[in-house]
């Protein structure tokens, strides 16, 4: 469990699968979202192919679209930093299958109370693509600072994120992540 916690808190703010939550874990994690453990089994196959440091992209993916996901993913990064609720919500499906969409809202409102987080992607890459989901892979630095205490956090997640289309737009459906290890 003490692995499970590591993973949720260096992860930060991931929607997902999971919804373990203690009730006895530290402040930092009550505003966190759960991630899910990569390390169990899952129904579906998520997983990416690097060569050297870079990640391997998808061939079948068309330039429209592969505009439409990255767009849908800055979007969710930018919205995320500006603590706009709002755009943040609309880059969620509301029929997620990997969290419940107002939980996660709510969630959202209280991360934002009562911490500074900030997230910084770099090599975002679509890995699996077809024309009903696709999958982003990055590296996304985690900057978190609890308000009225010297507590930060700063952790680097490789993360898949998984978009749906609904009606022409890309919505984030799921959000795997694990820590590098390599830090």
């Amino acid at each position: 469990m003490k692995n499970w916690l590591i993973l949720v808190v260096s992860a930060v703010f991931l929607l997902t699968a999971c919804g373990n939550n203690d009730s006895d874990t530290d402040s930092n994690s009550e505003a966190i979202s759960s991630v899910e453990n990569t390390t169990g089994e899952s129904e579906e196959t998520i997983g990416f192919e690097m060569i050297g440091d870079q990640f391997v992209e998808a061939a079948n993916v068309p330039v429209d679209e592969k505009v439409k996901i990255i767009a849908a993913f800055d979007e969710y990064i930018n919205s995320f930093n500006a603590k706009d609720i709002d755009r943040y919500a609309n880059v969620l499906s509301k029929n997620a299958i990997g969290f419940n969409y107002e939980e996660e809202i709510k969630m959202l409102k209280e991360t934002f109370k009562n911490h500074d987080v900030k997230l910084k992607d770099s090599d975002a890459t679509i890995v699996k693509y077809n024309e009903d989901e696709a999958h982003v892979v990055a590296n996304i630095d985690y900057h978190v600072k609890e308000h009225g205490t010297d507590a930060t956090l700063n952790r680097t997640v490789r993360q898949v994120t998984i978009f749906v289309k609904e009606n022409d737009d890309w919505k984030i459906t799921r959000i795997v992540g694990m820590e590098k290890l390599d830090q």
